[in-house]
């Protein structure tokens, strides 16, 4: 009896490689600045659950207590303005009734400013390193000769003599303004500076608006920096600069500031170019 000839087997299809890329954005100092309208939207919330309102009144206005006043029952503290001066009126001519919104705790506007001025030091004046150990080294020291001196109360009552106050509507334009801003660069502008790593090659553009560049990855090395306590791990919640220098005939260094997440980037990046390795090597 004839069998029939065995047919070869078939031999699987080869898998379809999925190109995989790691996107890097460097972003603006801008990004830094999230505490101030964040900080600003929680000072307008104190405010308006606060329901305090301010009056605006006349240089030389005096304060009186148990006060009658006839269209008013029983005794009330007024506040009596100088001789041929009035309050404000409103659109019927009628006295204005005060409507602004204002805490009174005058310690909200103390922090807010205390707040803005520190993120304006923290991104305009870079201490890396060992400055910043220095700086809190000196931070810690000043904390405890003032306590042993006794100079803390000293200065904690000369600082309640200041008295900073902002209504309202100055947290909320203030804070409104710089997250709108703060959004838009996040979103919009720092997307169109990164780099683009992918087997064999990566991609990069420094400058909105430019054209991308094409780079072989062979020979290429990475450096993170997060040596800015202040800056990369109090503001920046981990983040770092990025510097890609290029091999071959003709070096390139690449400085890519404020990138988030630096460490997982930088692991996923080594990642990509061991597996690139890896295919080099059994192809």
């Amino acid at each position: 009896m004839a069998t029939a000839p065995a047919t070869a087997p078939r031999s699987a299809a080869p898998p379809l490689e999925h190109k995989h890329e790691i996107t890097v954005i460097s972003h603006s100092f801008l990004f830094y600045w999230w505490p101030v309208w964040a900080f600003g939207f929680l000072m307008a919330a104190i405010t308006w659950f606060d329901g305090e309102r301010m009056a605006t009144v006349p240089h030389g206005t005096k304060p009186a207590t148990s006060q009658t006043i006839e269209s008013f029952d029983g005794k009330r503290d007024v506040l009596v303005l100088p001789k041929d001066t009035h309050v404000a009126k409103d659109e019927k001519g009628n006295p204005a009734e005060p409507h602004l919104r204002m805490s009174s705790n005058k310690n909200l506007g103390v922090l807010f400013c205390i707040v803005l001025l520190l993120v304006i030091t923290i991104t305009n004046v870079p201490l890396r390193g060992l400055w910043s150990v220095i700086v809190i080294i000196i931070l810690l020291g000043l904390t405890i000769i003032f306590a042993i001196l006794g100079w803390w109360e000293t200065i904690l009552n000369k600082f309640s003599f200041l008295d900073i106050r902002i209504n309202l509507a100055g947290y909320i334009v203030i804070s409104s303004v710089l997250f709108v801003l703060w959004l838009l660069i996040f979103l919009l502008f720092d997307q169109q500076i990164y780099m683009i790593f992918s087997p064999g090659q990566f991609r990069v553009r420094l400058e909105i608006g430019d054209a991308e560049t094409a780079y072989d990855t062979t020979g290429m090395t990475i450096q993170k920096q997060r040596s800015d306590l202040f800056r990369h791990w109090i503001l920046g919640l981990g983040s770092g600069d990025l510097i890609v220098r290029t091999a071959g005939a003709q070096t390139h260094q690449f400085d890519m500031p404020n990138v988030l997440f630096l460490g997982r980037k930088v692991r996923e990046i080594e990642d990509l170019l061991r597996s690139k390795q890896v295919v080099a090597g059994q192809s």
